[in-house]
């Protein structure tokens, strides 16, 4: 029986059967970030974290996309304040990011749509198996926008899918395919479209009835094998993110974005 945990919000959570279900609820917005979404993201992540009766976790996002990355409108909107903003947001994205990595419960995430940038591509980096539908696409994207990765994916990508793929993916901004983002190991299985949900939950469901001190030591040891360079390097692209929004480039890469034109980059 399906209980609510956060029942309103641009984040909701449910229980069900021991799995809390995560759902990123800006559907207008194609799932994309600003402030007070990601710390309602975090909160959530929380409450999870405090139930004991959370034993799998389940990432989904609402609407048509799992996650078009940060809300570019509001970055823009920021003017000179944006490098204070996005220090503030990214610093947001970090802890939610990491969250996913620490969670004792696995995490799977469910995709569908877009899932780009941080909040997008990186959530599912953070993720412990991802589900993914034949149409969904991955985008890295930040240094298209003239910004660099983050939500921890300056680590985790590379140490996913190699040094060399990773270079490229970050800075060339392919969009891979479900197939391709498989192949690479950066999506456990690909799904038909409308069978996403249901197979998420499926094996959100398997985890939960495990040995749950057996797989929370697993991913503990796991994630750890990174190295502690993972959530060291969160707030130097905090950092970086902040520093890079107040050039031009950046301004420039968000003005395209809206205006949906290619960029013109002066390296300023």
């Amino acid at each position: 029986m399906t209980q609510p945990l956060i029942a309103s919000g641009p984040v909701l959570v449910d229980l069900d059967d021991g799995v809390g279900h995560v759902r990123l609820n800006r559907p207008d917005a194609a799932n994309s970030l600003d402030v007070p979404f990601l710390r309602a993201l975090y909160d959530a992540l929380m409450r999870v974290h405090g139930d004991r009766r959370v034993r799998a976790v389940l990432l989904s996002g609402e609407g048509a996309h799992f996650c078009a990355g940060g809300d570019v409108r509001t970055f823009a909107a920021q003017g000179d304040a944006l490098p204070d903003y996005l220090r503030e947001a990214t610093t947001w994205l970090g802890h939610a990011a990491s969250a996913l990595m620490r969670l004792q419960a696995p995490v799977v995430a469910a995709v569908h749509g877009y899932a780009a940038g941080g909040g997008g591509f990186g959530l599912v980096c953070a993720s412990d198996l991802v589900v993914a539908g034949e149409s969904a696409r991955f985008l890295l994207g930040a240094t298209r926008v003239g910004m660099a990765p983050d939500a921890g994916g300056s680590v985790t990508l590379a140490r996913i899918v190699g040094l060399r793929k990773a270079m490229e993916i970050a800075l060339t901004n392919p969009t891979l395919t479900a197939a391709e983002a498989r192949d690479v190991g950066l999506v456990t299985r690909v799904v038909p479209d409308d069978a996403v949900l249901a197979e998420g939950w499926a094996l959100a469901r398997e985890l939960a009835a495990g040995a749950t001190l057996a797989l929370a030591a697993t991913k503990r040891l796991i994630w750890d094998g990174l190295g502690a360079t993972v959530e060291a390097r969160l707030a130097e692209e905090s950092r970086t993110v902040s520093e890079l929004s107040g050039s031009q480039d950046a301004r420039e890469g968000l003005a395209a974005v809206i205006e949906k034109r290619s960029p013109k980059f002066s390296g300023r």
